[in-house]
């Protein structure tokens, strides 16, 4: 890192931290030389990130390096000026070759972590893919040996002939939060809210 090398956080406990609790990542690859960002789940198991798509996207053809990233917004830095405007976040990027997973088990688990990455516990309440699903299916992994992770807190910083400014300074914190399960409305009669759902709230 180059550039606010303050804010970089080399405790890989963080990175972890920071990948468990996001819901969806961006996966830059460049297809026939040109650059594309797609956004799109993820899973970790150890020191593994998986992402899937379907067999027939250019994007997930590509054999050379890729770039995931992976934002979490804390607040808004509203500063004195608009130079000093910011924003608390948590970002981790994972550089690497990936490599297409192609032994059974390890794709299942792949495709596990991906599931329980969006909704903890669901993986045991679903019908597994089927065999033509799988072949529609392809799985990549993605080392995490080289990953970079950047916090921003605090409150704004602004320039000291600011400080007397008739102007409002601080911080928004922002949060995510679940709302409550909406039914398919194709669903059966009798089929309740399963229990990992209910339990499924915002991060403490």
């Amino acid at each position: 890192m180059r550039r606010g090398r303050h804010k970089q956080r080399e405790d890989r406990a963080e990175l972890y931290a920071l990948l468990d609790e996001g819901l969806f990542c961006h996966l830059g690859v460049a297809v026939d030389g040109t650059p594309r960002v797609l956004p799109t789940a993820y899973g970790r198991i150890g020191d593994t990130l998986y992402l899937h798509g379907s067999t027939g996207a250019r994007s997930l053809n590509t054999d050379g390096e890729v770039c995931v990233t992976v934002t979490l917004v804390d607040a808004l830095v509203l500063a004195r000026s608009a130079f000093h405007h910011s924003v608390n976040h948590r970002s981790a990027m994972v550089y690497g070759r990936p490599r297409v997973v192609t032994d059974p088990d390890e794709r299942m688990a792949g495709l596990r972590a991906l599931t329980e990455q969006i909704a903890p516990g669901r993986w045991d309440h679903i019908r597994e893919p089927n065999r033509k699903e799988m072949a529609a299916t392809r799985v990549l992994a993605l080392s995490l040996a080289e990953a970079s992770v950047k916090v921003r807190t605090g409150p704004p910083v602004d320039d000291e002939e600011d400080m007397d400014l008739d102007v409002w300074a601080g911080t928004v914190p922002v949060g995510q939060v679940y709302g409550e399960p909406e039914p398919d409305p194709l669903l059966k009669a009798g089929i309740g809210v399963p229990r990992h759902l209910r339990e499924h709230r915002s991060p403490a």
